[in-house]
């Protein structure tokens, strides 16, 4: 039996996993080393710089260069589900269908998202997809070898030079809702 190399998985990022900067920086970065394939929809990044609006003054600034850099540096990410496909799907919340929507048309095999209520794993199964939560998610992929001790040194290095002071990794990983890899990090020395 002759085995080639692993394909990495193709996966939808909702916005509400790519709108805290940790957690994205922890997701991009795991991207970058081979962890997953990313995928997200127009209409999922416009909601992440509609999200920052209630956030200080150039917040949303900040959030569209963001995504510009995220669209330039990942140009096969961005699919846009046809209309007929979102009006199709049920889900509990409908203004969630694009979500599902964008993850079939994107041929995702999960759907990375902290909105489990709005997404049954019922619903997504019958598509293929797997409902995920980043820590899990990436606890998982750190289990399987990806260098998720290098990602987190490079999320703590641009969190300590935002902030202007050293930052515990354990604690800038919990707050960003990973606090099972936080510990398996810290575990391993």
């Amino acid at each position: 039996m002759r085995s080639g190399p692993v394909t990495p998985e193709r996966v939808l990022l909702d916005a509400n996993v790519l709108f805290p900067t940790v957690l994205r920086e922890m997701l991009i970065g795991t991207a970058r080393r081979g962890g997953f394939v990313p995928l997200w929809s127009p209409r999922i990044l416009e909601e992440w710089a509609r999200a920052t609006r209630r956030l200080p003054s150039g917040a949303e600034a900040i959030a569209r260069a963001e995504i510009a850099l995220l669209r330039a540096d990942w140009p096969g990410a961005e699919v846009t589900p046809p209309d007929a496909l979102i009006a199709g799907l049920d889900l509990p919340d409908a203004d969630d269908r694009h979500v599902l929507a964008a993850a079939i048309t994107g041929g995702a095999t999960a759907l990375l998202t902290l909105n489990r209520a709005d997404f049954p794993g019922w619903r997504l199964a019958a598509h293929g997809i797997q409902r995920r939560e980043p820590d899990g998610f990436l606890l998982e992929l750190w289990h399987a070898g990806t260098d998720l001790r290098a990602v987190a040194a490079e999320v703590r290095a641009r969190a300590e030079r935002a902030g202007g002071q050293p930052r515990d990794l354990r604690p800038l990983l919990k707050r960003a809702g990973l606090p099972r890899l936080a510990k398996a990090l810290e575990a391993s020395g």
